[in-house]
């Protein structure tokens, strides 16, 4: 095996346990279908707006940043494999 490919995998599973400690620590979400359908009540709150600022807005963020660094790398390992 070369050096570059036990690189890859190395950050490989390193991202792996940082997109799965994100995700964990995440809220649930249990509105369901009524808020998508806008049956769920107002969804213009102080929390919504300011999402982005918080933390689970951050972890949001960073879930999905992770899974597109998943995706490419897993492609980067299949490609060098």
């Amino acid at each position: 095996m070369s050096a570059i490919y036990i690189i890859v995998c190395i950050l490989f599973m390193l991202g792996c346990g940082a997109l799965v400690t994100t995700i964990l620590l995440q809220k649930k979400r249990s509105a369901g279908l009524g808020s998508m359908a806008g049956m769920g009540g107002n969804s213009q709150t102080y929390w919504d707006k300011n999402k982005g600022r918080s933390f689970e807005g951050s972890l949001e963020k960073y879930s999905k940043i992770g899974g597109a660094v998943f995706f490419v790398v897993s492609i980067i390992l299949c490609v060098i494999r």
